[in-house]
């Protein structure tokens, strides 16, 4: 190590950094990543599918996906162990299965008929900020996705959430050298960790991908590195008059209660339509819900949010400890969620908002149409691009709310926090990070995975012409409006 790097030490996870300004530790981190890319046989599918099995091992091993649930949740006091662990293995196990099944480096492709072959090729020195809402999932999604493709990362965590993602690059790092790949493939930014020294790692790699606050989303973008950012979450979920009310029910039940709400795809708004909407409310008391009163609506209003900020007593928290600080009835306490009725939609800071704890908007509609027309008011205040669902049995409806609604994703008869970042049952990639296309201000317009962590090189031979006549080309637009 040089002298100019001498105070800045590593040993599994602990980073410690003495009298470097942020932008020699993030050289130097910088540094130790491109060496460890040129060490790592990064043009081999097996040996690159075997360090990202070492890092899905690091947090799917179950002692491991415990502590590091239990040390989140006493890190940053958000969400609950036992969804957490489900978040660092289901997560982590489905995303290894989509890498598994890829091909990232070397040729990635073949078309003789085309004359084309596809060579996969890192994109160099990766930037991952991570979540305060997963201090351990994200990282390792993120690291497996980025050394998948022969890339280093270094990981960039919440100040909130440091201490778990520092413990958790440490798990990353002694399963990388176990299996005899460089540790530096996986790094992490040392503490304290800051706005200047986040900014200044996004500064210098080739990639920043970026979940979290919109601040750092937006940073991320006019950094003048390539970035990939994700949009907001305030998922609206429409009940329409076809549905299967109590699966309906049970399945926005076990999603909106999932780790206490922190999930970006956690449904925020349901709307019901008029001719079931006492029947469909039935039904979500029935699976865990509090019914609010006028009055109770008001308490949750002035509390749920302090001075234009949502309240930390409240987000995340179990329900017993929400009813509470919400001051609802005793009763509710045992409740598992909480249900606010709106007739008008407002604007930032309002039920239409997202809320990131167990409250549930609830809003009626007069019809098919009305829904939608909530759906698309609701996602204006925040959400646009990320995510709708519906519970129908009438696929027309599905298909007419996709059409309609600035998304990247609407999910049919499904808990959107299972669902939307992938799932067993549906074809989306497992991911932790989901972009929402232009629309939230976004560079994909889909789950974050492998292909946004790979360049391709074309090799391009002649194909007989493929050259068709004028006729074929302009024949329809000269039939109709003449040469």
């Amino acid at each position: 190590m040089t002298s100019e790097a001498s105070t800045l030490e590593v040993s599994g996870d602990k980073t410690a950094q003495t009298n470097l300004s942020p932008k020699e530790i993030v050289a130097e981190l910088v540094r130790r990543a491109r060496a460890a890319m040129e060490a790592y046989e990064n043009h081999d599918p097996e040996r690159v599918d075997d360090a990202v099995r070492a890092l899905a091992w690091s947090i799917y091993k179950p002692e491991n996906a415990k502590f590091l649930a239990e040390m989140a949740v006493e890190d940053t006091g958000l969400g609950n162990v036992p969804s957490k662990i489900i978040k660092n293995t289901r997560k982590t196990f489905g995303t290894l299965r989509d890498l598994l099944r890829a091909k990232t480096v070397g040729v990635i492709e073949e078309n003789p008929e085309r004359g084309m072959v596809k060579y996969g090729k890192p994109v160099g020195v990766v930037a991952a900020v991570c979540p305060s809402t997963n201090p351990a999932a994200t990282p390792v999604n993120k690291a497996m996705m980025a050394i998948k493709g022969g890339n280093a990362v270094i990981i960039a965590p919440s100040p909130s959430g440091q201490i778990t993602t520092a413990k958790t690059v440490e798990f990353m790092r002694a399963e990388l050298k176990k299996s005899g790949h460089p540790e530096d493939l996986v790094q992490l930014l040392p503490a304290p960790v800051s706005k200047e020294t986040t900014q200044e790692l996004m500064n210098q790699v080739d990639l920043a991908v970026v979940t979290g606050s919109q601040n750092n989303v937006k940073r991320a973008m006019q950094s003048g590195t390539v970035a990939i950012g994700v949009g907001a979450g305030n998922v609206p979920v429409i009940i329409d008059s076809t549905a299967d009310l109590d699966d309906a029910a049970e399945k926005i039940c076990a999603s909106k209660i999932f780790d206490n709400s922190t999930s970006c795809s956690s449904e925020n708004s349901v709307i019901i339509l008029d001719d079931i909407y006492e029947d469909a409310i039935a039904a979500l008391t029935r699976a865990g819900g509090w019914r609010c009163t006028r009055k109770e609506r008001d308490k949750v209003s002035e509390k749920l949010w302090i001075d234009g900020k949502l309240n930390r007593h409240v987000i995340a928290r179990d329900p017993d400890v929400t009813a509470k600080a919400l001051g609802l009835a005793p009763e509710a306490e045992q409740s598992k969620f909480f249900m606010v009725e709106e007739d008008h939609i407002d604007g930032k800071h309002t039920f239409a908002d997202e809320k990131l704890s167990l409250v549930l908007t609830v809003y009626r509609a007069k019809d098919f149409a009305d829904a939608k027309r909530i759906v698309h008011d609701v996602l204006e205040v925040t959400g646009k691009g990320h995510s709708a669902g519906i519970h129908t049995k009438n696929l027309d409806h599905a298909r007419e709310l996709a059409a309609d609604t600035d998304v990247v994703r609407i999910l049919v008869n499904q808990a959107h926090t299972f669902g939307n970042g992938g799932g067993f049952n549906n074809a989306l990639p497992f991911t932790l990070s989901m972009g929402g296309g232009t629309w939230a201000g976004n560079t994909i317009t889909e789950n974050l995975n492998y292909r946004h962590f790979i360049n391709i090189t074309h090799l391009v031979t002649t194909i007989p012409e493929d050259k068709p006549s004028e006729e074929e080309l302009f024949g329809p637009y000269w039939q109709r409006y003449g040469k």
